[in-house]
């Protein structure tokens, strides 16, 4: 084995492509073919090249300051935070929510709704059909060994067709919210028919 000083393709600091040069184990064989039939060992030769490249399709960089500029991670409203932080400590034993929303003008986390004996079919029909909302469902759960408990279940509803705008405002927002909130039990749902009771039990059902 000869180790040989290969060039990889990878995209510079200032979003440009160029060679990036590295210490490569490569067999003498493998060596002696490429030299043989360019009549010299090429970088560009020595480089695997992916099924894109080889389709003749060429590798485009990543711009990640468009992704990052995109990506808007919004506050949490001091009053929902005092919200949520006792709704975690409430003794009713009834089913409550929370619902949630973005305000885009302030770019903010804000309450939009209260629910106390609210069923999952019952609350499905509170959440819009075609915008996200953020959930914080307080559920009487009842386990196959008969124990009750009470776990509070964060659900970001995401429906499919909503705005792109409106989608990645509140994927940005939404790991700030679960933090704040100090929530384990996350879950999502593309479609609010999938809120059901059936649903949310069998997603209970992995935690003890």
């Amino acid at each position: 084995m000869r180790r040989k000083r290969l060039a990889q393709w990878r995209p510079s600091t200032n979003g440009s492509c160029c060679f990036e040069y590295c210490n490569l184990f490569i067999p003498q064989t493998s060596l002696d073919l490429v030299t043989k039939r360019s009549g010299g060992p090429h970088p560009e030769a020595l480089v695997p090249t992916s099924r894109r490249q080889r389709n003749g399709e060429k590798k485009r960089p990543v711009d990640r300051k468009v992704m990052s500029d995109s990506l808007v991670v919004c506050e949490v409203d001091p009053e929902l935070k005092e919200k949520l932080r006792k709704f975690r400590f409430r003794k009713e034993t009834d089913n409550a929510a929370i619902i949630m929303k973005v305000d885009k003008d302030r770019q903010m986390v804000v309450l939009e709704e209260e629910f106390q004996n609210i069923s999952p079919e019952e609350l499905k029909t509170e959440l819009p059909e075609r915008q996200p909302r953020f959930v914080v469902y307080s559920y009487k759960y009842v386990h196959e060994d008969g124990r009750v408990s009470y776990p509070l279940c964060f659900i970001f509803s995401s429906p499919v067709g909503c705005k792109p705008e409106q989608q990645m405002m509140y994927a940005g927002s939404k790991n700030r919210l679960v933090q704040t909130a100090e929530l384990t039990k996350v879950f999502e749902i593309r479609t609010t028919d999938d809120l059901t009771e059936a649903w949310l039990q069998e997603k209970l059902s992995f935690f003890r």
